[in-house]
């Protein structure tokens, strides 16, 4: 097993947000339930983590994968996290399914005894480990995705792009209906379906994505908040602990970027 070396100074957390992926690697404690709006990969960096997924008791793992709308908690004790989210626009949670080994179900989710935490503890050790994170992200989500075959619905896949493409347009869901010719009650249910969480759900979340990438970008919390849309930093900040389970003061404050 990896170890750090016993002296290595204490690392601040990275975040990297661009496309369809979201990256943190971080030192956590502890996240209470929570749930996102998008499938999300978990690796230990230097070793098992505990993981409670919906009502089953607490498990230990070194990497997970939850899909998304799936409640879990965390449990880390201050031990760095690695987590990889990725927007839906083309596979489901099945494209992260290569980067677990060793694994079995949990409540819906998958919890393995290893896999591919190299990558994420290099992004979490290097000095410039944001400003690599796409390149390096994109070459293994490029693997991954060989290895599965698309699950999306065509339409609901670039209704996503869409989203993920017009940031500041955020289109409505009758608006996307439309353009496929269907009910916005239709396109709703076969967005759930596809996605996993509703379509509102994961506007939010692409909400929240936006904020952190305004606080990347070296906004403060009120900056950010209007950036994104929020009523106020209040409203984000009760938003960020409900979409992590954990305040954004613990992993939003001075990042590396």
């Amino acid at each position: 097993m990896y170890e750090r070396a016993a002296d290595q100074k204490p690392l601040l957390p990275i975040w990297h947000v661009a496309g369809a992926t979201t990256v943190f690697a971080g030192p956590l404690r502890y996240n209470a339930g929570h749930q996102h709006g998008a499938p999300v990969f978990l690796a230990g960096l230097y070793g098992d983590f505990r993981l409670r997924v919906g009502a089953e008791g607490w498990t230990v793992c070194r990497t997970a994968l939850i899909p998304a709308g799936c409640v879990h908690e965390l449990d880390l004790g201050g031990d760095p996290l690695g987590v990889l989210y990725l927007e839906p626009d083309r596979f489901g949670t099945e494209a992260l399914t290569p980067l677990l080994d060793g694994t079995r179900t949990a409540a819906g989710a998958l919890v393995g005894a290893g896999g591919e935490t190299r990558l994420l503890r290099d992004l979490f050790e290097h000095r410039t480990g944001a400003s690599a994170a796409g390149p390096a992200v994109a070459d293994l989500l490029a693997f991954a995705g060989r290895r599965v075959e698309p699950r999306i619905d065509g339409r609901i896949a670039r209704s996503i792009g869409r989203l993920l493409a017009e940031p500041d347009a955020m289109p409505s869901a009758a608006a996307l209906a439309a353009v496929f010719g269907l009910s916005a009650s239709r396109f709703q249910h076969l967005f759930t379906d596809a996605v996993g969480v509703p379509f509102r759900r994961y506007r939010a979340w692409l909400r929240m994505r936006r904020a952190i990438g305004a606080v990347i970008d070296g906004s403060n919390f009120t900056g950010a908040a209007h950036a994104a849309g929020f009523a106020d930093q209040a409203h984000f900040a009760h938003d960020f602990r409900r979409t992590f389970g954990a305040p954004a003061s613990l992993s939003l404050r001075d990042i590396r970027r």
